[in-house]
C-alpha cells in the first residue's frame, strides 16, 4: 500500500501544484517549477504586457518555490543594449540573479526597457508597427521607463504578487540609472508634463519604493557623458550645475553606446530611416548629432542636453515641486569607470545626507569594477553582492540583514596585476573618514599647453572603448610633447582613496577648451607608466583666474621609490571629443592633493 500512498501524494502535490494552491498568476502567465523556484514568463509577443500607454513590454517573474502573494518584490533591471534575461539565471550562485533572490522569499520581476528585445527593440529590421509604434527608446526618461516599471508593478500588487509598499529595485549600468530615479521618485509617479503624482496601482493601492541598490549607474546623465567639471565631492552640487558650462564629451563612449542602440534598439525615427522621428525629446539620433558637431552647440542641442538633465536622470528629481523623501540607498560606483565613475554616487550622496541628515540611510560601495576599464573580479562581486543582499533583507523584509549603517562606506582598492585579490575591504562610517590625510604636490610656475594634446598613441592606448579595457594597463614611460607634467617621487607607501584635487591660476585663450587630466604611477622597476586615474575640466572662452576640480578617482596603493606624476594637456581623444578650435592654456601656482588613508 505505501507505494499506492506515495503516488496519491505526488499526484495531489501536482494538483495542488498546478491549481489555486499557486495564487495569482503573474499577468495571467503560467509558471513552471523550475531550479528551485517558480517561472512565470512572457513566452511571446502575444503575451506581452501593456504599459501604462499601450506599449506591449516583455516581462517574467519569479516566485519563491512556495507560498501565498504578496511577497516582498525585486525588481532587477538590465543594462544597455540588454533585455530582461540579462539576470535571470538557473543558479543562485552570483548572488545576483532572479534565482537567488527568490529563493531568499521575494519575486523577483525582470523587465526588457521600451525599445529593446521584444519591448519593441530589435534593431532596425525590428517590429515597429502598431503598438510599438511609440515603443522606442527613451533614454531611461523618469516619465516613461520608470513608470512602466512603476505601472507593471502596479498591475502585480493588485493580483496579490507583490506587496504594494514592500518593493526594492536594482539593476547594472542602465538599469543602475533607473534604480536611482526609482529610488528618487519613491511613492510618486511622473506625468508627461513632468508634474509628480502619487503612485497608485490601477485599483487604487498606495504604491512606494522602499530600498534601492543601483550599481554602476549615473545620476546625472547630462554631467556623465559631458562632463564639464564642476562637481567638487565637498559640495553639494547646485541645481543644474552640469549644464555651465556645457562640458566635454566622452566621445568614444557616445559614438559606441549609439551605435549599439540602434543595432538592438529602436530609436524614434530609426526604422525605416526615412521615417522621420516627430518627438525632439526622444530623438536620440538627432541628439547624437548635436554633440558629434561639438562646440558651440546649437541652441537645439543646448535644448536637448536641458531636457536630458531634467527628465533622464535622478538628481533633477530632488528639486521638482512635491518630491519625496528618496527610499533607502546603497549605490555601487568603479574607481576605474570610465562611464560612470564615483561622481555619480557621490552627487546624490551628498545630497541626500545634507537635505535628511547624516542618518538618512545612503551608503556607498567602490572598487576596481564597472564599466571599461573595470575589472570586476569574482570574489569583490559576490562581497558587495552579498552586503546588496543584506540590505535587501533589512529594508524589504525586517531584517536582520545587517545592511551597511546610514553613510557607511565599503571601498575595495585597485592591484595589479588583474589575476591577484583587489585590497581591502576598507570600512569607514562616511565619506570624509574613509581618507584622512593628504599626498600633495605641485609647482608655482608658469607652464603652458594647447589643444593640440600631447602624444595621440598614449591617448589612444588608454581609450576605454578602442584602446583598452585593463586597468592594470602600462606602457613604456613617455615623455609627451605640449603637456604640463607635476612629479612628486613617492618616500613611503601609501593607500590613495577617493578622488584628487587639482587647484591652480589659469590663463586661456581662445574658446571652448579643455583641461585634460592624467594621473600616473610611474615605475622605476621596468620603466613603466600606468594610467590611475584620470578627468576633464571644461574651459569657457578666454577663462582666467583660480580653478579646481577633480578627477574620477581610484583606491590604490603607490610603491615607495614609484613616481606619482600628474598630466595636464588640451586634448585627450579619442576618449574626449577634440574641441573645434585651437586653445592655449598657462598654468601657474598648481596644487594636486590626493585623498589617503596616513
Amino acid at each position: 500500500m505505501r507505494p499506492l500512498v506515495g503516488l496519491a501524494g505526488v499526484i495531489a502535490a501536482i494538483l495542488a501544484f498546478s491549481g489555486s494552491a499557486w495564487g495569482a498568476q503573474p499577468f495571467g502567465h503560467s509558471c513552471t517549477l523550475q531550479s528551485g523556484v517558480r517561472f512565470c514568463p512572457t513566452v511571446d509577443s502575444s503575451h506581452r504586457v501593456p504599459s501604462f500607454d499601450g506599449v506591449p513590454l516583455d516581462v517574467d517573474v519569479t516566485l519563491p518555490a512556495t507560498g501565498q502573494g504578496p511577497f516582498p518584490t525585486i525588481v532587477m533591471l538590465h543594462g544597455y543594449g540588454g533585455s530582461k534575461t540579462s539576470f535571470e539565471s538557473s543558479s543562485p550562485a552570483d548572488h545576483y540573479s532572479n534565482n537567488f533572490y527568490a529563493r531568499q522569499g521575494y519575486a523577483v520581476v525582470n523587465t526588457t526597457a521600451r525599445g529593446f528585445g521584444n519591448s519593441c527593440g530589435g534593431g532596425p529590421g525590428g517590429d515597429h508597427t502598431g503598438t510599438c509604434g511609440q515603443g522606442y527608446i527613451r533614454l531611461a526618461d523618469t516619465r516613461y521607463e520608470a513608470r512602466d516599471t512603476q505601472y507593471l508593478l502596479g498591475l502585480l500588487a493588485d493580483e496579490g504578487v507583490v506587496k504594494p509598499r514592500g518593493i526594492g529595485v536594482t539593476g547594472i549600468s542602465y538599469g543602475g540609472g533607473q534604480s536611482m530615479e526609482l529610488a528618487l521618485l519613491q511613492d510618486k509617479i511622473r506625468k508627461p508634463n513632468g508634474k509628480l503624482e502619487a503612485w497608485e496601482s490601477p485599483d487604487g493601492k498606495p504604491m512606494a519604493i522602499r530600498a534601492a541598490y543601483p550599481r554602476w549607474p549615473w545620476s546625472d546623465l547630462a554631467d556623465a557623458l559631458l562632463p564639464n567639471g564642476r562637481f567638487l565631492d565637498t559640495q553639494v552640487a547646485p541645481f543644474k550645475q552640469s549644464l555651465s558650462p556645457v562640458g566635454v564629451p566622452i566621445q568614444s563612449y557616445l559614438t559606441g553606446l549609439y551605435a549599439l542602440g540602434f543595432a538592438t534598439g529602436y530609436y524614434c525615427g530609426g526604422a525605416p530611416a526615412s521615417s522621420p522621428c516627430m518627438n525632439p525629446e526622444a530623438d536620440i539620433t538627432a541628439n547624437y548629432g548635436y554633440i558629434q558637431a561639438g562646440q558651440p552647440l546649437s541652441a537645439a542641442g543646448q535644448t536637448a542636453l536641458e531636457s536630458v538633465y531634467l527628465h533622464n536622470d535622478a538628481y533633477s528629481l530632488a528639486f521638482l515641486k512635491d518630491h519625496s523623501r528618496p527610499a533607502p540607498l546603497l549605490i555601487q560606483n568603479g574607481w576605474t569607470d570610465d562611464l560612470f565613475p564615483p561622481s555619480q554616487a557621490l552627487r546624490i550622496y551628498n545630497l541626500v545626507r545634507d537635505r535628511y541628515g547624516d542618518h538618512f540611510p545612503v551608503s556607498l560601495q567602490f572598487g576596481d569594477l564597472g564599466h571599461s576599464r573595470g575589472t570586476n573580479k569574482a570574489a569583490t562581486n559576490l562581497y558587495l553582492s552579498d552586503q546588496g543582499a543584506r540590505f535587501f533583507a533589512d529594508h524589504l523584509k525586517g531584517g536582520p540583514g545587517a545592511a551597511p549603517a546610514a553613510g557607511r562606506v565599503t571601498a575595495f582598492t585597485q592591484t595589479c596585476p588583474s589575476t591577484t585579490p583587489d585590497g581591502g575591504p576598507l570600512q569607514a562610517p562616511s565619506w570624509d573618514a574613509i581618507h584622512w590625510a593628504q599626498f600633495t604636490f605641485g609647482n608655482l610656475a608658469t607652464k603652458t599647453f594647447t589643444s593640440a594634446g600631447g602624444d595621440p598613441s598614449v591617448a589612444q592606448a588608454f581609450d576605454p572603448i578602442a584602446g583598452t579595457t585593463d586597468s592594470c594597463k602600462t606602457i613604456p614611460i613617455t615623455s609627451e610633447p605640449n603637456v604640463a607634467t607635476y612629479q612628486r617621487t613617492v618616500t613611503k607607501s601609501f593607500t590613495m582613496v577617493g578622488l584628487p584635487t587639482v587647484t591652480a591660476t589659469i590663463a586661456a585663450t581662445g574658446q571652448y577648451g579643455q583641461i585634460d587630466a592624467r594621473l600616473w604611477d610611474i615605475s622605476p622597476n621596468d620603466d613603466t607608466q600606468r594610467l590611475i586615474t584620470r578627468g576633464v575640466y571644461s574651459l569657457k572662452t578666454n577663462q582666467s583666474g583660480k580653478i579646481t576640480f577633480q578627477l574620477h578617482g581610484n583606491g590604490y596603493r603607490f610603491e615607495a621609490g614609484h613616481t606619482v606624476q600628474l598630466e595636464l594637456l588640451g586634448r585627450d581623444a579619442p576618449y574626449y571629443q577634440a574641441g573645434n578650435f585651437p586653445v592655449s592654456v598657462d598654468v601657474s601656482k598648481l596644487t594636486v592633493s590626493l585623498p589617503t588613508r596616513g
